[in-house]
């Protein structure tokens, strides 16, 4: 059960509105990735390392190319040139796992493909993948959980917000103002404590697949589960030496990702060098498994918090240094130091970085990257020094609100913080916690009540679109970006819509596909709040041209009017000073004047990485969280949750609250349940099915409140809207924690919380 506030508005922008492509999905219509089929199709499987750290010495593949069905058993040896991506500008270019496929025989984690089986059934190419042996030289894998910074030179790639240079032989200064090591040296009041998150991976329903297909010699289309279509395309490219206009991505209908899907992954262009190879189509479907080696997960993170504070409260100093796992080969930066500088005020602040390799697949970007563990161990901080300061936890975040980032020494575009506090304390009824250790109880349980505040970066990718209005009252809007499950078909139905009049149902929605205006991948949560300028320039455009075609074209009611005397509201063209009551219905203008269609196209550039950005843009949020504790039978249970989010304007209410609400789910999952083990003998994922990698299902979603502000930010789009995909699961296991020592007096400060930690 949920609820959010209700939203009243005549307009399809605001409106709580159903996903358009809804019915698609609900009747089986929708094609997945790997739901495409076509003549001739053959089936790859990978063929797996089993040691995590180790050079190949043989691969013995006599036995599996016998095998009837067997088109090829594809190895660095036959598979052909597979060439290295180049990071471009526009987020293009770009890899997890840099190491193109097979380029070498080192082995440097479990599961890297060695390998393709080829085959004319799924189950053929399986048991062909299954009967390949292969002769390793062994080594013991580094896979230990507790992180030390490599000695590491190599650069990081700069954020929006920070540059990044070398500090000292092995962290790396992030941020820094004052002197934070003698101000909290100083302070009166101190916390210093290390919190540690897991590593956690990836699990959406709908498993990688690509399937690769050849029109010529120099023309590849590929069909694949990625959150970045035009990305991908330009990987592609550059892997086989072709221009990108040669190379055709579609990605129609994705069941889900969570960053895990944001970059291609090793397994995209394996499919295609098969492809290439066998001049056939090529289907590749990673198993449940899979996912838990090859294709990213969130780093595991140490991060030590030193707060010092005067006794009111107010904070002197804060430093944040913080230490991630990662690949040996590659370099993702899991950036938690990302919202440190401008969350709070305080005048003396350092934050440091620093990195450990380990024999395991790439990190990856996992919904809110950095700032979902770097506000778990801030937040945290904050609400244990609201504990020692005997100071109510919201009380402390209000005294340390700040005026400006601080960071950056810019102005908020807009800060709402402070109302998310109060409305969330009202609904929450904050007033009536008595902040004792299990001090709190009802029908026999133990209430624990916690909060936390959150934050999450706002900005534009670039972005195109196109929108067409049609001679039969419809409209079509187009652009290269793609639904990954969040309710982008009908965001854009919405923003058309609101332009041109059409009806939502009227409107024609064509994304994930690069033959289409290019548009951004689906990561930040900046996809609304990128293509919203650029759907309304391109309707702008269209209309623009209807009317300058309805004052030149002879026949038209219009004719010999000049285009600025005419005017579009609603749908309807007509004379400014006659109002649009006497207007015309486009469509019926259109088919006056023999013409089946007027486009337009529409531009929106970035904003993300300007270098010179004159206000700093986030959003902004809280949760309010209830525990139920029964130490009789050690059952806890996340019982309540109130969430208030400063998101610009909700474009669409009701898939707002989806996004929240399942952000929400999800923090359960990171709070209580989700981790990934590594086996020290080997290296291997151990708990590697959804059987043994526990995470929240229905039975765990507690009532969740939802409620938006509506403080439209004008500065990121003239829709004021800011993207919330993953703020509401940022600060949320720190909620949680702060809930867990309310009830029971124990501070868990290594997620997640197990039994064990509260048996004491």
């Amino acid at each position: 059960m949920s609820t959010t506030q209700q939203i009243q508005t005549t307009s399809p922008i605001g409106r709580r509105t159903p996903r358009v492509d809804g019915s698609l999905k609900v009747t089986g219509e929708a094609q997945y990735t790997s739901d495409f089929h076509f003549p001739g199709m053959l089936y790859a499987v990978p063929v797996e390392a089993t040691v995590a750290n180790g050079r190949v010495l043989k691969l013995d593949t006599a036995a599996a190319e016998k095998m009837p069905g067997v088109r090829a058993i594809f190895h660095r040896e036959n598979i052909g040139k597979i060439f290295r991506s180049v990071p471009e500008p526009g987020f293009e270019g770009i890899c997890e796992e840099r190491r193109p496929p097979f380029e070498d025989d080192v082995v440097r984690y479990y599961g890297q493909y060695l390998a393709l089986a080829v085959a004319d059934t799924f189950e053929t190419a399986k048991a062909a993948a299954d009967a390949v042996r292969v002769t390793y030289e062994k080594e013991k894998p580094n896979v230990a959980t507790e992180l030390q910074s490599d000695d590491d030179p190599e650069a990081v790639l700069a954020t929006s917000e920070v540059i990044l240079a070398t500090f000292g032989p092995q962290n790396r200064l992030e941020s820094e103002r004052g002197d934070a090591k003698a101000a909290f040296a100083d302070a009166p009041i101190k916390i210093d404590q290390t919190y540690v998150t897991p590593a956690e991976t990836h699990n959406p329903i709908e498993l990688h697949a690509t399937t690769a297909m050849w029109e010529s010699p120099n023309n590849l289309t590929l069909y694949d589960s990625t959150q970045g279509v035009v990305n991908l395309r330009s990987v592609l490219a550059q892997m086989f030496g072709l221009p990108e206009e040669n190379v055709r991505v579609i990605s129609k209908f994705l069941g889900s990702g969570f960053g895990g899907k944001l970059f291609p992954w090793t397994h995209c262009a394996l499919a295609a060098a098969a492809a290439r190879q066998l001049s056939k189509p090529v289907k590749l479907v990673l198993s449940r498994k899979m996912m838990f080696q090859a294709v990213g997960h969130r780093a595991r993170t140490q991060q030590r918090v030193q707060l010092g504070a005067a006794r009111d409260g107010k904070l002197v100093s804060l430093q944040h240094d913080y230490v991630y796992d990662r690949s040996m080969l590659d370099y993702h930066h899991e950036d938690c130091g990302e919202a440190t500088a401008y969350q709070y005020s305080v005048p003396n602040l350092r934050v440091t970085f620093g990195r450990a390799k380990r024999n395991i697949g790439a990190t990856a970007d996992m919904r809110g990257p950095g700032a979902v563990p770097g506000l778990y161990a801030t937040e945290s901080a904050m609400n244990e020094l609201a504990y020692e300061l005997k100071i109510d936890p919201v009380k402390l975040r209000v005294i340390n609100e700040p005026k400006i980032d601080e960071g950056l020494g810019l102005p908020f575009s807009s800060r709402h913080l402070l109302e998310c506090f109060e409305l969330g304390t009202e609904k929450f009824g904050w007033s009536t916690r008595t902040p004792e250790v299990g001090s709190m109880k009802r029908n026999g349980l133990t209430l624990g009540w916690g909060m936390a505040g959150c934050s999450w970066i706002a900005a534009r990718f670039l972005a195109e679109a196109s929108v067409q209005l049609r001679d039969d009252g419809t409209a079509r809007v187009a652009c290269a970006t793609q639904d990954i499950g969040t309710g982008t078909y009908t965001i854009l139905a919405q923003l058309a819509s609101q332009k041109t009049g059409v009806p939502l149902d009227k409107v024609e929605v064509a994304l994930g596909d690069t033959s289409l205006p290019p548009g951004p991948l689906s990561g930040g949560s900046m996809v609304t709040g990128s293509v919203a300028p650029a759907v309304f320039a391109a309707a702008d455009n269209a209309i623009a041209s209807l009317l300058n075609i309805a004052a030149m074209t002879p026949g038209s009611p219009f004719e010999k009017r000049p285009p600025t005397d005419l005017a579009f509201e609603n749908g309807r063209v007509f004379v400014k000073v006659e109002g649009a009551a006497r207007g015309v219905p486009f469509a019926d203008l259109l088919r006056r004047l023999n013409l089946r269609v007027v486009n337009g196209n529409g531009r929106s550039e970035t904003t993300f990485g300007n270098p010179r950005p004159k206000f700093s843009t986030r959003s902004f949020g809280c949760h309010f969280v209830e525990v139920t504790w029964q130490p009789e039978m050690a059952r806890l249970r996340v019982s309540r949750v109130v969430t208030v989010m400063d998101g610009g304007r909700i474009v669409n209410p009701l898939a707002g609250r989806n996004q929240i609400e399942g952000a929400v789910v999800m923090g359960i999952g990171m709070a209580l349940l989700e981790h990934t083990t590594y086996d020290p003998q080997n290296g291997a994922p151990i708990n590697s099915s959804l059987a043994d990698y526990v995470m929240a299902v229905n039975a765990d979603h507690p009532p969740i409140e939802v409620y938006f502000l509506d403080f439209p930010d004008k500065k990121i789009n003239e829709v004021g809207a800011r993207g919330i995909g993953e703020i509401g699961l940022a600060g949320f296991a720190a909620a949680v924690t702060d809930a867990v020592h309310h009830a029971t007096g124990v501070r868990v400060r290594e997620l997640p919380i197990k039994i064990e930690d509260l048996l004491v």
